[in-house]
C-alpha cells in the first residue's frame, strides 16, 4: 500500500508523536499501524489503551475531514468508545482498520478494529465524528 497523504501534515502533532502511519485511506475505510515500542506501552509491558482511543479517532476525524474540507466543513472527534479485549505486549506493529458505517449531515460513525500482527482483534472502538461549518 502506498502511504495516505492526510489533509493536514502530521509532522508536528500528537499522532507523530506516538508514530501513526495512515497506509490507505478514504471516505469509507482507513487502513493504519503503529510501530510497537516501549514508549507506546504502560508500566507493566502492555501497549496503552490511550493508544488505540488516539488511533480510532485520528483516522476516522482525518478521513471524515478530507471528504467534508472542500464544503467548508470540519470534523472533530465527538465520542470514543473502546473496549479492550485482549493485550498486545510483543510484535512490530498495532495495527487499525477503520469502517465507515453512517455519513450523516452532522455526524458520521465508525467502527475501528485493533488487530495484533497475527491478526487477532485486541479491540475495537465505536467513534462518532462532528461535522461542523468550519470558523
Amino acid at each position: 500500500m502506498e502511504p495516505f497523504e492526510p489533509p493536514i501534515a502530521l509532522d508536528r502533532t500528537f499522532d507523530a508523536l506516538y508514530g501513526l502511519e495512515v497506509l490507505d485511506a478514504n471516505d469509507e475505510r482507513v487502513v493504519a499501524r503503529v510501530a510497537i515500542r516501549d514508549q507506546i506501552k504502560q508500566p507493566m509491558g502492555l501497549v496503552h489503551g490511550g493508544l488505540y482511543a488516539s488511533i480510532a479517532e485520528a483516522t476516522t476525524s482525518m478521513a471524515t475531514a478530507a471528504a467534508v474540507m472542500s464544503d467548508g466543513k470540519a470534523a472533530m472527534g465527538l465520542a470514543n468508545s473502546t473496549s479492550f479485549l485482549r493485550p498486545i505486549t510483543s510484535g512490530d506493529y498495532v495495527h487499525a482498520t477503520a469502517t465507515r458505517r453512517h455519513r450523516g449531515r452532522t455526524t458520521w460513525v465508525w467502527d475501528v478494529d485493533i488487530t495484533d500482527d497475527e491478526g487477532r482483534l485486541c479491540a475495537t472502538t465505536r467513534m462518532t465524528i462532528a461535522v461542523r461549518p468550519r470558523a
